[in-house]
């Protein structure tokens, strides 16, 4: 090979994680190795076209359903490759084959290949591609010269004996990705939607085959059906024709279906035509009726799986028995892609609450503990993916408060058991699964304090620990958040630091990832809120109070500079410790205080005002040099005079300003300002708690005057 690229794959359907693709920059083929075989060979031979469509989307969102573009530096140009359909398009009632992602590493370009297998050599195989296409465009040129298009759209009547005939030839013009947009030039669309209203079976098999093969990838195509009424004709077909179990009907029905997913594929606009349309419970009840018929089956899935994404769906869905018949259907599939593409379905419905409890209700999480059972000592890849799925959608089910509920069972439930049993397994996708889900039933104070009485703690402080050196960022995440939820009932927090938690949690203060570091911080904070002696100790810790002040300025990861905020401001309200107070000055933490105290969140500024407050009473020649530098006079100034600042804020800057004065240079900053003009107005305030407080500080600042 001349110059390579490397890739590693970071989502893979059939391949494992130690897999790695090498790309050619010069040829564009793509050599595939398992790297965790001795000696490392090659797998799967896979190869792209440097020539290919124009591609609408791209990107990780899209990814699942259509195609992908590589958009790398190939000779110090931009090089548009087209990686043909990654998934669930659909044509003559076949669906294309999932594909896998592939990531460059130190690049941002997503990369989807086809599941395409050549038993050529790559040479021959990209050849034979390219003359596929060439040979597809050169026909497509040639039918355009014929005019025979026009011919069809005079021959496309119900009266013709050859209307079926034309229709076939259409559908399979069209297969041609260059015909679809000449086929809607000829003006095509039209005439083929007014076929939809007759009734000869054979004529409408075939219509719907040829419109469903122009809307397939093609943004003029659908917008003609669309312009045509085309897509309401055949709902009404699919309700009509829904409870036929004949194989005509059956097949006719598996193509109007299909012909619905072109039409709609990726296209947010005709996805909520459909809906508005009912088509929904219709789909529902065709997978109930039909169960048995494979095709229409995977093909009611696929669309399942294109309109499940927008949120007026899953509304509409909740009103279906869609969760018991998916349910079902999944209890009957053996092979792994069935599954799959269950799963598919299951997971952005499940992203709905009532939906939730319909699923488990109807007895999905009782098949997901079957397939972690089953699937949990395996290393085929199949598995290790359904594993993953499986505990995932597992989860999910956990974040409605319901569905959580019903599986909680008092801490009794055989679910909740079972999750507990996660937790110490030696599959990180099974102790990740089992902390989330161990934080998702911590929702309530009722099953927190259950599950702390009952030992939950110390399981997740093992976790922890077996993840303190390079450990697995995604189990450390999990099982802080876990903690955190648990520590937020008043009872369980003296436990919790009894059980050594803060200890545990402080083993992480080195970890240089966001996410871990925003959850520490909120364990602690909930541990130590009304706990003295736990806030005094913390807060006399240099190290962690140095490590707070540090990630004060961690302005790329808001979430964690706002909890080292909190966290240095709970640490003194807490305390009340001239010690902890001290520390904090030494460690220059006093500026963040005061920038705390200007926050857009009204709960962040009167935190910090209260800490200022106590600093003031308790160590303000300690703090005096470090509040004048950091102009919190000014700040509360600013704060009393702007009508928006909350009640509480302005209560709150007046008993602290009573508190400087004590300080002889903050006293004449507070006199330069003429503060008595603005607390004056505020005697009048309609919060009679601040109007008295206005009126006992104009009377210290007479009197210090």
């Amino acid at each position: 090979m001349g110059s390579v690229k490397i890739f590693t794959i970071i989502r893979g359907i059939n391949l494992s994680e130690s897999t790695v693709g090498i790309l050619d920059l010069e040829t564009q083929h793509v050599q595939l190795y398992r790297v965790d075989r001795d000696p490392c060979i090659p797998c799967e031979m896979m190869m792209i076209s440097p020539e290919g469509p124009e591609v609408v989307q791209s990107g990780e969102k899209n990814a699942k359903r259509r195609h992908l573009t590589l958009y790398n530096s190939l000779k110090g140009g931009c090089s548009k490759v087209d990686m043909g359909l990654f998934s669930q398009g659909v044509r003559n009632g076949e669906r294309k084959v999932y594909g896998f992602l592939l990531l460059p590493r130190g690049s941002r370009v997503v990369l989807g290949l086809p599941q395409i297998k050549f038993s050529c050599s790559p040479e021959s195989g990209e050849r034979k591609e390219e003359e596929k296409r060439e040979g597809d465009m050169e026909t497509s040129e040639k039918i355009q010269k014929s005019g025979v298009l026009q011919v069809f759209a005079s021959l496309l009547t119900p009266q013709s004996s050859c209307t079926a005939k034309v229709a076939n030839i259409i559908a399979e013009v069209a297969r041609n990705e260059f015909m679809r947009n000449p086929c809607v030039d000829a003006g095509l669309i039209p005439p083929l939607v007014q076929l939809l209203n007759c009734k000869d079976q054979e004529v409408l098999l075939q219509t719907g085959r040829a419109l469903g093969n122009i809307c397939y990838d093609s943004h003029e195509g659908r917008n003609a059906v669309d312009h045509a009424g085309g897509a309401h004709i055949v709902v009404d077909h699919l309700r009509s024709l829904c409870s036929k179990t004949d194989p005509a009907s059956e097949k006719l029905l598996t193509v109007f279906c299909g012909m619905l997913m072109n039409y709609s594929n990726e296209n947010d606009t005709l996805q909520s035509q459909l809906i508005n349309m009912g088509v929904i419970p219709t789909l529902v009840k065709l997978l109930g009726i039909h169960c048995q018929n494979a095709a229409l089956t995977e093909m009611c899935l696929v669309a399942f799986g294109n309109l499940a994404e927008l949120e007026s769906s899953k509304e509409q869905f909740a009103y279906t028995n869609i969760a018991e018949e998916l349910v079902k259907l999944f209890k009957k599939q053996i092979e792994h892609d069935k599954k799959e593409m269950i799963f598919e379905v299951l997971a952005p419905l499940a992203e709905n609450d009532v939906i939730k409890l319909q699923l488990v209700e109807a007895g999905l999480v009782e098949c997901l503990l079957e397939i972690v059972q089953k699937t949990v000592d395996s290393d085929k890849e199949d598995d290790i993916a359904e594993l993953k799925t499986a505990s995932d959608l597992m989860v999910l089910l956990l974040l409605g408060d319901e569905s959580m509920q019903k599986l909680f069972e008092g801490g009794k439930g055989s679910v909740f058991q079972r999750v507990l049993s996660w937790i110490p397994s030696n599959s990180h996708q099974l102790q990740l699964a089992g902390a989330l889900a161990i934080a998702n039933f911590a929702r309530n104070d009722g099953n927190c304090i259950h599950m702390v009485d009952n030992g939950i703690v110390q399981k997740l402080m093992d976790l922890l620990d077996r993840h303190v050196e390079d450990g697995n960022v995604t189990v450390q995440h999990a099982a802080l958040s876990a903690l955190r939820n648990l520590a937020i009932p008043v009872v369980n927090k003296a436990k919790m630091l009894s059980a050594g938690v803060a200890e545990a949690v402080l083993k992480f203060l080195r970890s240089e990832m966001p996410p871990v570091q925003f959850k520490l911080l909120g364990t602690l904070r909930m541990l130590i809120d009304a706990q003295a002696e736990a806030a005094e100790q913390l807060g006399k810790n240099v190290k962690l109070v140095e490590r707070l002040v540090e990630w004060c300025e961690a302005k790329d990861h808001a979430g964690v500079m706002g909890e080292s905020n909190r966290l240095l401001s709970a640490l003194i309200r807490h305390s009340k410790s001239k010690d902890v107070i001290r520390t904090i000055v030494q460690s220059g933490g006093i500026k963040h205080l005061v920038t705390m105290a200007t926050s857009e969140h009204v709960i962040m500024q009167n935190e910090a005002l209260v800490a200022l407050a106590l600093i003031a009473a308790l160590e303000l020649v300690t703090a005096e040099k470090d509040l004048e530098n950091a102009q919190l006079v000014q700040i509360l100034h600013r704060l009393l005079s702007d009508d928006r600042s909350a009640p509480e804020i302005k209560y709150n800057s007046m008993v602290l300003i009573c508190a400087l004065i004590g300080s002889e240079p903050l006293q004449k900053e507070v006199q330069s300002m003429a503060f008595l003009e603005v607390i004056s107005k505020l005697r009048s305030h309609e919060n009679k708690t601040v109007a008295q407080q206005a009126s006992l500080t104009e009377q210290r600042l007479a009197v210090e005057s």
